[in-house]
């Protein structure tokens, strides 16, 4: 049926065969139906398709979007039957009943209908993505709550809980400083379903105690919530089990993702309204669902541009490092690197960089996967690999592109280390991303990619390296009793350790008990000087590399720690869980 709907297509003249291609690749790496590729790739509205398809098989078709189904109708179909045969009833007159089904060729599930319900059965079209919605919105909600108030209420003793925990009022929709999130905008809360009520509250609650992940894992006999708060994640609740795919469908409708389809992973995003002390504020929510033994695992990004630093004072830098970083984003040429897992703030460093260069007078460009926020000023570009678009095709562009400054998200093949390389060498500044341990491991990687000695000495400036420990809270930070010996092995001189006094947070209702309210960064900045240039041409090792550069007054990551020990900004142990002497 897939090929016939895109001949008919075709034969319209409503997509070109290379866009039929394109869909039908679309749906063989994503899963569902053509007609839902065609859709989601913004070839053909969906409503054209049902259209089309309905006078193949001489029905009509509807859009379920405008229907209010009566409870006493869905208890007419079971839910189990509904999602696997793709079918939801709409209304009932009389002895006639008319369904939504996503094939009206499947005459054994009309004819058990009739059978169970003992009526004539009048089929509508509806595309596959719309049935599975009305399902996620009716059958999964009434799962939820059990058809009964006695689950409503259980509901609303987690929502309560969740609430409480995040330190806001009962009722998620009160004023004061519970934050509201409008999920739809327009809507009101008092009609919402209570799976909905749920998910505004866990991503209202998520927002207001500052966590950047939202983790929703199913397990046997477990159905648990955790956000991750300054890097380390918190239980906060366990929802009841029945809850699992309810919750599951709502997150995945909002991220406009393939309910229907649980099998592969998928990645979506949402921008979610947040109102807070009477200002409104959007926050994007990066979506994504991982396909795992007992159910879909669904982890949120969220990405609040309020608290994105621009300011690079304010990111972490000790005064020499970042003057030399400075001075070296600043050159018109050569390329600056920023090293460390995922997690440690090279996005936020980067961004910070191209704060300080957006003028009007220079030509930015960047290519990123994904866009995290938006820059006013910059021209960014989401990297799509599904169809080409990857970082080596977006670099090639921008050097037609009479760019000043090019940001590559990654560089993560010898392809776009090259070109990036060139693009240096060529009187660009190029900034972008390693994942390695440290600064001088970065030359290591590069050469291991394949590019060439002389290419990395002539157009690398800059190496950054960094890391995020938790900030010690201010409300409850005091000294902790650590020997000097200890101190010494941490890799304090004995002068400094006879002088350093550590501090711990004793926790506290401003930080939820855990001692920390924010992170800093760690960084270890390595200036390719002539010396180190002649290293990198040599082929040195990074062990080398890493003695010559601190002979040359480099900071280690380590020695940056010791620093925020030493300011009170961190604790002895975050800089032992994130730096290695």
């Amino acid at each position: 049926m897939s090929v016939r709907l895109g001949e008919l297509l075709i034969e319209k003249r409503r997509i070109t065969a290379a866009q039929l291609q394109e869909a039908l690749a679309y749906k063989d790496a994503n899963g569902g139906d053509l007609a839902s590729a065609l859709t989601r790739l913004g070839l053909v509205p969906a409503g054209e398709i049902a259209a089309l398809r309905g006078a193949q098989y001489g029905v009509r078709s509807v859009d379920l979007s405008g229907f209010e189904i009566d409870p006493a109708v869905l208890d007419l179909i079971p839910a189990d039957t509904a999602r696997e045969h793709g079918i939801v009833p709409l209304r009932r007159s009389g002895a006639n009943l008319t369904v939504a089904i996503t094939d009206p060729r499947n005459v054994a599930v009309l004819d058990e209908v009739r059978f169970r319900t003992g009526c004539a059965v009048e089929p509508l079209l509806a595309s596959e993505a719309a049935v599975a919605e009305a399902i996620a919105r009716y059958y999964d909600a009434r799962q939820g709550t059990s058809g009964a108030d006695r689950g409503e209420r259980t509901l609303d003793v987690a929502v309560r809980e969740l609430d409480r925990l995040s330190g806001g009022s009962d009722d998620p929709r009160a004023g004061g400083d519970a934050q509201e999130i409008d999920l739809v905008a327009g809507d009101d809360a008092r009609g919402q379903a209570p799976v909905v009520k749920l998910v505004n509250v866990i991503l209202a609650s998520a927002v207001q105690r500052g966590a950047s992940d939202v983790h929703v894992e199913p397990y046997e006999k477990e159905f648990r919530i955790r956000f991750r708060v300054d890097g380390v994640l918190h239980p906060v609740m366990t929802p009841p089990m029945r809850m699992r795919d309810a919750v599951t469908s709502r997150l995945k409708v909002m991220a406009k993702l393939d309910i229907a389809e649980r099998r592969v992973p998928q990645d979506g995003r949402v921008r979610v309204r947040c109102r807070d002390g009477g200002s409104t504020k959007a926050i994007d929510l990066r979506v994504s669902c991982l396909p795992t033994l007992f159910g879909e695992k669904i982890v949120l990004r969220l990405l609040d541009k309020s608290h994105l630093v621009l300011d690079m004072t304010k990111l972490g830098f000790e005064e020499a490092p970042l003057r030399r970083f400075t001075a070296n984003i600043r050159r018109p040429w050569g390329m600056v690197l920023v090293t460390g897992p995922t997690g440690s703030g090279k996005t936020s460093t980067l961004y910070s960089s191209l704060a300080q260069l957006n003028n009007p007078d220079t030509n930015i460009v960047t290519a990123e996967d994904p866009v995290e926020f938006n820059l006013d000023g910059v021209n960014q570009v989401q990297i799509r690999e599904a169809i080409g678009l990857s970082f080596a095709a977006a670099l090639r562009a921008f050097l037609r592109q009479d760019p000043n400054v090019i940001l590559v998200g990654e560089i993560r093949d010898v392809e776009t280390a090259e070109i990036a390389v060139k693009a240096a060498l060529t009187g660009h500044l190029v900034l972008s991303t390693l994942h390695t341990n440290d600064a001088p491991s970065a030359v290591s990687r590069l050469l291991n990619m394949g590019v060439e000695p002389f290419l990395i000495a002539g157009s690398v400036n800059l190496i950054c390296a960094q890391r995020l420990v938790r900030r010690l809270c201010r409300g409850c930070a005091a000294p902790a009793a650590v020997s000097p010996a200890s101190l010494l092995e941490l890799g304090f001189s004995e002068a400094r350790a006879r002088t350093v006094t550590p501090r711990k947070g004793r926790g506290c209702e401003a930080c939820n008990g855990t001692g920390y309210r924010g992170r800093v960064g760690l960084y270890e900045v390595l200036e390719v000087t002539e010396p180190l240039r002649e290293r990198i041409l040599a082929g040195g090792a990074a062990g080398a590399l890493r003695r010559a550069a601190i002979d040359e007054g480099m900071l280690t990551l380590r020695e940056s720690g010791l620093c925020k020990i030493s300011e009170g900004a961190t604790s002895v142990d975050e800089v032992v869980r994130e730096t290695v002497r």
